[in-house]
């Protein structure tokens, strides 16, 4: 979650205005501040979550791996002020995700224990918590059930236009087998997939980079959520 005050939802106001509450009880729960090599692992997929980080900026990843060895990537974020393992905070689950630093980073330690007496002397961080925790769950809802309902040539070509319309919270890998992950495929058939969107007039490569080239056939693709079984 976003540490920033949150600009939606029918709390937007309100976190607007005690902003300074939010942030300085936050930062009176950081007990360290280190430093990360780049590939770091942040959080480990399986693991306890005794507390939580935050980072002000810099890049990670987040990934999913089944027991069959397939693996989901939701791709790389950059963090803004972003609390990572507040989920596993307040459910005691093991880590979901493996979290990346996909470079050299910055980030401080938030001691669980001093989180939690904060939440019960400031109840209404409560309410923050359970605002921006509802936009992740909902926004990350969102794509799993994109990627399992639709065929991975239609989440190809919504995602580029989301990231068109500069809406998508996630960024795309450079590497093909990544940007497979990404979509829940393999290399093999993440590649058919490009290739169609490209025999459509969609979509062309441009020094390696996917790129939209047809924008009215994008948005009739997307609208008719495309028959190709890709």
């Amino acid at each position: 979650m976003q540490l920033k005050s949150l600009n939606k939802g029918r709390f937007s106001t309100y976190w607007q205005n005690n902003n300074n509450l939010i942030e300085s009880v936050i930062k009176q729960c950081v007990v360290e501040t280190k430093i990360v090599d780049e590939k770091s692992i942040l959080f480990r997929q399986g693991c306890k979550v005794n507390d939580l980080v935050l980072i002000y900026n810099g890049t990670i990843s987040i990934r999913y791996e089944a027991a069959n060895g397939r693996r989901f990537h939701l791709g790389t974020l950059d963090c803004d002020e972003h609390v990572l393992g507040e989920m596993e905070f307040f459910t005691g689950y093991l880590c979901q995700f493996d979290i990346i630093a996909e470079e050299a980073l910055t980030l401080s330690i938030v001691s669980a224990d001093k989180l939690y007496q904060s939440l019960i002397e400031h109840p209404k961080l409560a309410l923050f918590f359970a605002s921006a925790i509802a936009f992740d769950y909902q926004d990350t809802l969102d794509i799993f059930l994109k990627r399992t309902l639709y065929s991975i040539c239609y989440n190809i070509a919504f995602d580029l236009y989301q990231h068109h319309l500069n809406i998508n919270p996630v960024s795309s890998f450079q590497k093909n087998y990544l940007e497979a992950e990404r979509f829940g495929t393999t290399d093999r058939v993440y590649r058919r997939a490009v290739s169609e969107l490209v025999k459509l007039d969609i979509v062309e490569k441009n020094e390696g980079k996917l790129e939209i080239k047809s924008m009215e056939k994008l948005k009739e693709f997307i609208k008719c959520k495309d028959k190709i079984p890709y």
